[in-house]
């Protein structure tokens, strides 16, 4: 039903709305019911009734969202209540409060969080004291409440205080204000909490509030000093399991603080005490107690992380943080796999990577010192993680769900990015500890050896090949030769061999005497379907690396391509890698060669194709044209027999070929214009489809971006293709692939007709849908915005032509100003055009457009002030003149003040966004509210 004023005095349309929202299993009903309680919440009407709805005799819902309203009302609508009144709601709250310490713990909730919003909008000017208030209101007697309920209550509020301040709404002044004040509480809070902690006769739920509301309170950065008696307090209460977990948060939370490491002699009192918890965490591991071993690894953790440099500097304390280290070190490799036996593990790996930053940020002489005691650890913290990364047992990793299966996945590659980072201060050493360990395993005939283990450390060589140079190194030719002596007979170690080879693929293109040691190993993994992934890219990346060393495998590794590419053994997506592959491999062939390749490599497919283009369009046919032509477009991406530079930096010019191609015409072009026609005929037949056509425009696109003017000869017939397919049905692959051929061949002259055509039409085509409604197409929008502003970049003749509409293409851009902006400010604009452009841009700012566009909002008006300032300062006169516009909230000063401000700033684009963003504010009704301070 619809909101009304009247329905808001009637009890019974709450509890109406309420049952329908948590209970009606109709969906419509529920938003309705939702929709009107939040009406109801925000009306006036809510300070009449949330008193009523909080009655004994209504149920916990109800009287929890009376509860919610007051804070609603109080939180957002502060400034409704006068100031006269503040005394007597805070009254009635702390005796609802009182009412409900007994009652419904949700409601209490709630009202805590109400009397809390109340006092950060009071404290310190209208409610000075408030904490130490609501201290003594809560001691006192009264009411009838027993002493235990009153400081549950008190504790609640208490903690609920600091977590309204993080959340509240209140301007940035205000928030600063604030925070000193509740600083200042502190006074009130610590003594009491200290005096419930320490009392024998204290109840659990007491201790464990207290610890909750320390939590909360130490994260306003309260002084870690004048926390610390009340941290000791945490660790006696860590052996309490009823209180273990709130302790251990009150901890973390307390020693994580960014002010803490300023106590240097608090934090090292704390050492000892978090090294006392040692015996606690190995009784907690004997016992598989999990809960345990997280807990109090946090606080070794969070002491470590947050404060290795304090303690490293405390040369005197050396051994004691050693000790910290030592146990941290236990924590990483506590027993168990990951994640089914234990999940403490991974909480310590940030901590490896802050201790190492730290070591190696000192200067030399002091880094030397730190050097000669951790580089042992970490030595440990390698066989640790190797150990941890371990699978394992066949029988117990089947056993495994799938989700487990992929946390241990991700659990291994944080892993291996540490031992990535460790490699940084190990060095070269590190690849040899790991060489003659793996030397050591493999030679060994007298000691059987699990694949767990082997794989352990193929996996070490391989997280650190796959991102460091190696190829100094003296020890990857012995690791090469070990590879081939290794027996395997295990899924996960076979991926393991292939991506280590894979990662050593750059070594292999400076060394290629070695692939015929590992290239047999590989060919004969692309056989099998468990190790699709890393065969295929291992391969791949040995054909982008080794090209030029690999003529001589050729025919092997096309034949072994071919044949599981026909026996489809791979997924869609390790299909087209293979494709890539093959594409590397046949650019370092002589083009008689490549053609030869090419020729027995893709016949098949385009005697399928030919079949395919013959039968009556269907689901089942579209995935396989769309599967052949993706496989013709990978191999066409990396298929090049020319090299060349990479792309400048700015994107303004295409690469360039550092060497002539060989004579004659490419090969990928000779492919191209054999298949065109039937290429043709597929379209004629799916134009309707944007995949398919999506496909066939890849293709193109893809050989342009890796031919560049070697794709000259199609030029031609492509313009006119795309010119027919755009024409017929308008879609955005078309025009990115005429965005790729204007950014290519436009500035040639041999090719600028064609390409000029398809330009015109296009751009003829794409005017009359915008004309028919855009917001329909939201794809070729876009992609059409983007081809002009590459038209305007390489070639801005092309807007000289008569039969183009330049005036309609800028009022296009005009009119979806929030599609993008970018070109607009290259635009020659005549008079009414540039007045229209502003008017646009004023609109959105008024709050027209999003504030998330106020910055290229900005960036048109600096744009226009530099290059045309005096038609810029008639334009926003004309633009703000009349009334009400941009916005009903400004005023005729307002309004000349911005125009000023914009047109005083030509040089600081920085503050042309502050005046554009103060503006929009004030536009919106928002400015001096909290909505400003998060802006």
């Amino acid at each position: 039903k619809h909101f009304s004023q009247e329905s808001c005095s009637d009890p019974s349309w709450f509890k109406t709305a309420l049952h329908q929202l948590y209970y009606d299993p109709n969906i419509e009903n529920k938003n309705l019911a939702q929709k009107w309680l939040m009406q109801a919440q925000v009306s006036p009407q809510a300070w009449q009734f949330c008193w009523a709805l909080l009655s004994p005799e209504k149920v916990p819902e109800i009287q929890y969202f009376g509860a919610s309203a007051l804070h609603t009302k109080i939180s957002r609508y502060w400034s409704d209540i006068p100031t006269d009144q503040y005394e007597s709601l805070k009254s009635q709250l702390f005796s609802q409060i009182a009412c409900f310490s007994s009652g419904s713990k949700m409601v209490l909730t709630r009202l805590c969080v109400a009397l809390a919003s109340l006092a950060l909008n009071t404290m310190p000017e209208a409610w000075p004291g408030a904490v130490a208030e609501m201290v003594r209101v809560f001691q006192e007697d009264g009411g009838g409440v027993d002493g235990r309920a009153r400081c549950l209550a008190l504790l609640e509020l208490l903690t609920v205080l600091p977590e309204e301040f993080q959340t509240s709404r209140l301007p940035q002044y205000r928030k600063g204000q604030v925070r000193g004040a509740l600083g200042r509480e502190w006074g009130s809070v610590c003594p009491l909490l200290q005096q419930l902690l320490r009392r024998t006769d204290s109840p659990g739920a007491v201790k464990a509030r207290v610890l909750r509301c320390l939590s909360s309170w130490v994260l306003l950065d309260v002084p870690l000093s004048e926390s610390e008696g009340l941290v000791h307090d945490c660790f006696s209460a860590l052996p309490d399991p009823e209180l273990f977990d709130t302790a251990v948060e009150a901890i973390v939370n307390a020693i994580s603080q960014p002010d803490s490491q300023r106590y240097v002699n608090t934090l090292l009192k704390l050492v000892p005490q978090v090294l006392a918890l040692q015996e606690q965490l190995r009784e907690a591991v004997q016992n598989g107690d999990m809960e345990t071993c997280h807990g109090i690894c946090r606080i070794a953790v969070t002491l470590g992380e947050n404060h290795s440099r304090t303690l490293l500097e405390q040369v005197d304390h050396w051994q004691s943080f050693l000790a910290l280290v030592n146990m941290i070190m236990f924590c990483t490799g506590i027993p168990g796999h990951y994640p089914v036996n234990e999940t403490t593990s991974s909480l310590t790996l940030t901590f490896w990577y802050t201790l190492q930053d730290e070591i190696m940020s000192f200067e030399s002489d002091k880094q030397a010192v730190y050097l000669q005691v951790y580089r042992p650890v970490y030595f440990q913290l390698v066989d640790v993680l190797l150990h941890k990364a371990q699978f394992p047992s066949d029988q117990e990793y089947a056993s495994w769900s799938s989700d487990e299966k992929e946390q241990f996945r991700i659990y291994r590659v944080d892993i291996s990015d540490t031992l990535m980072y460790v490699y940084e201060m190990l060095g070269s050493e590190l690849l040899s500890n790991l060489y003659d360990k793996l030397g050591r395993l493999l030679t060994n005939a007298e000691q059987p050896t699990s694949w767990q283990h082997t794989e352990a450390l193929l996996y070490g060589f391989q997280s650190i090949a796959e991102t460091i140079d190696v190829n100094y190194s003296d020890v990857i030719p012995g690791l090469i030769g070990l590879i081939p002596r290794i027996n395997i007979n295990n899924v996960q170690l076979a991926d393991t061999v292939m991506f280590t080879i894979g990662a050593l693929a750059e070594w292999l293109a400076d060394h290629p005497v070695m692939l015929s040691s590992v290239l047999p190993l590989v060919l004969q993994a692309l056989g099998n379907p468990d190790l699709s992934v890393s065969s295929v890219s291992t391969l791949k990346k040995i054909c982008r690396e080794c090209k030029y060393d690999l003529p001589q495998y050729a025919t092997n590794i096309v034949a072994v391509s071919q044949e599981v590419l026909i026996k489809q053994i791979h997924k869609t997506s390790q299909c087209m890698w293979l494709m890539q592959a093959l594409g590397f491999l046949l650019s370092a062939l002589p083009v008689e060669d490549i053609l030869r390749n090419l020729h027995s490599l893709i016949t098949p497919y385009i005697q399928q194709l030919e079949k395919l283009a013959d039968e009556t369009p269907n689901p089942s046919n579209k995935l396989a044209i769309i599967h052949i032509l993706g496989l013709l477009s990978n191999l066409f991406t990396t298929l090049d027999i020319s090299k060349q530079d990479d792309e400048s930096a700015d994107g303004s010019a295409p690469p360039v070929k550092t060497a002539p191609p060989p004579p004659g015409p490419n090969p990928v072009v000779v492919v191209l214009q054999q298949v065109f026609a039937l290429i043709q005929t597929v379209l004629s037949k799916w134009l309707n489809d944007s995949q398919v056509v999506e496909a066939v425009c890849a293709i193109f696109e893809k050989s342009v971006k890796t031919l560049l003017h070697d794709f000259a000869p199609m030029v031609s017939q492509l313009s006119e293709m795309l010119g027919q397919m755009y024409s017929t049905i308008p879609q955005a692959s078309a025009l990115d692939l005429t965005r790729q051929m204007v950014h290519i061949f436009a500035s040639e002259t041999d090719h600028f007709p064609p390409i000029k055509a398809l330009f015109e039409l296009v751009t003829s085509v794409t005017l009359s849908i915008f004309q028919q409604g855009p917001r329909d197409h939201p794809d070729i929008v876009d992609s059409f915005m983007q081809l002009q502003a590459q038209a305007l970049k390489r070639k801005p003749d092309l807007f000289l032509s008569e039969s183009l509409d330049v005036k309609a293409v800028f009022h296009c851009e005009v009119s979806h100003l929030s599609l993008n902006l970018t070109i607009l400010s290259v635009f020659l604009v005549v008079q009414e055009d540039g007045k229209l452009l502003v008017q646009a841009v004023l609109e959105g700012i008024g709050g027209g457009a999003s504030r998330s566009l106020m910055d290229q909002f900005a960036d048109v008006l600096f744009c226009l002030n530099k290059h045309c300032f005096s038609l810029l300062a008639v334009w926003l006169k004309e633009a703000l003149q009349p009334p009400g516009f941009p916005s009903s909230r400004i005023t005729a000063e307002q309004k000349d003040n911005f125009s000023h401000q914009i047109l005083r700033e030509r040089v600081n684009k920085r503050r042309v966004k502050d005046i554009v963003k103060e503006f929009t504010l004030l536009c919106r009704g928002l400015h001096g509210t909290e909505y400003a301070a998060e802006y």
